[in-house]
């Protein structure tokens, strides 16, 4: 303790042996503690950040693809349980894992025949995902070692990613700076900060990709979910959209309001059948097309646990997991099967790019791409 921390104490000391009334105790301080998590595949180290608030919520982040590792939330007794799904050890992040917790980029989700037309140019990115084009190809933003620091602010303590994506990477057009910012609040939020600028036009669709399941353990069936959406993009038999902004009226897609993944994910509904489940886009009823607003909320009956997420972006994509198949060996060996977690993936539509009636994913030059998510968590 240095003397000029010191003086303050002793002062309060004698106050307080002056005077009946007492004030509270501050909360204690957000932290960030920085440590080793291992080496990539390429043998680059990997470090993890691990930041926390004064109420005990933790969000373990890692220097490759930006990974949240863990995110443990209190349930309605104040249990904390790690909600996200994942791997124990670097290991598993280095071999094949469908995108567990990743940031990705440059384009979430699909982009149609892997390849699209900007200016007069046609660009050819890799076929990842059966014909088409998946979360920014074979290395991604997933993938990558992304720069890292770490800062208090006012509103939280918060972790700095940095990453430059050189002009032809995967296929795109353009060098494009990227930063990203996760920061965990005093209100247990977890919000996600996406910045980009590029020098030469191209395409971004930026997102988050945790596979929450919000009792710790099990599936997610009974998870009951509510998203702000009057239509969806139905997809064809790859999962690439159609063009139609489809109503949800009358469809097993309709979660305007809450109800169990189970319900209605086994319906005889020809969408379903596609994506073994749901895992199709969003059209978010939004009142500004730029603020953050309500997307999404998801509430485990047997923890009290509820995840309210709020976006700028205009869709999110609701997946339940449903690639999952048993092999994977995840956190404390724990096998993840179908819908042993749920995704709700903050975006611009699938194909974009290829759709000219969808909002547009172009980033010009001397423009800059800004998105925010946010994640809240709270007790039922």
């Amino acid at each position: 303790m240095t003397r000029r921390e010191a003086l303050p104490l002793l002062s309060a000391a004698a106050l307080t042996r002056c005077s009946p009334k007492q004030e509270a105790p501050a909360p204690a301080p957000m932290t960030a503690a920085r440590e080793l998590f291992g080496v990539n595949s390429a043998g680059d180290q990997v470090h993890i950040y691990t930041l926390r608030n004064s109420k005990g919520m933790e969000a373990r982040i890692a220097t490759l693809g930006g990974i949240i590792v863990s995110l443990k939330v209190p349930d309605r007794n104040g249990k904390l349980d790690d909600i996200v799904l994942g791997f124990d050890s670097i290991e598993g992040y280095n071999a094949t894992h469908p995108y567990f917790g990743t940031l990705v980029g440059r384009y979430g989700n699909r982009i149609g025949k892997a390849q699209f037309t900007l200016n007069g140019a046609t660009y050819k990115l890799a076929a990842n995902n059966g014909p088409n084009h998946l979360h920014g190809g074979i290395k991604g933003f997933d993938k990558v070692i992304w720069r890292a620091k770490d800062t208090p602010t006012a509103n939280g303590v918060r972790l700095d990613l940095s990453y430059t994506s050189r002009d032809g990477e995967e296929g795109y057009p353009g060098t494009l700076s990227t930063n990203v910012s996760y920061t965990l609040t005093e209100n247990n939020e977890l919000n996600i900060d996406y910045d980009a600028v590029t020098d030469k036009d191209t395409v971004v669709n930026l997102t988050s990709h945790p596979y929450f399941n919000l009792a710790g353990k099990g599936d997610i069936q009974d998870h009951r979910v509510t998203i702000n959406a009057s239509r969806f993009t139905p997809t064809d038999a790859t999962l690439i959209p159609t063009g139609e902004l489809k109503p949800v009226e009358g469809t097993p897609f309709d979660f305007r309001t809450p109800h169990a993944v189970r319900e209605r994910i086994d319906a005889a509904d020809p969408q379903l059948k596609h994506g073994k489940g749901y895992d199709h886009n969003y059209v978010l009823d939004k009142k500004d097309p730029k603020a953050l607003e309500l997307a999404a909320r998801v509430h485990d009956p047997v923890s009290g646990r509820v995840m309210e997420i709020f976006t700028t972006e205009p869709g999110v994509q609701f997946y339940t997991g449903n690639s999952l198949d048993g092999t994977i060996k995840g956190k404390g060996g724990a096998t993840y099967g179908p819908r042993s977690g749920l995704c709700l993936e903050t975006q611009h539509f699938p194909d974009s790019p290829n759709k000219p009636q969808f909002p547009a994913t172009t980033l010009k030059v001397g423009e800059r791409y800004r998105s925010t998510t946010s994640h809240r968590f709270s007790v039922a």
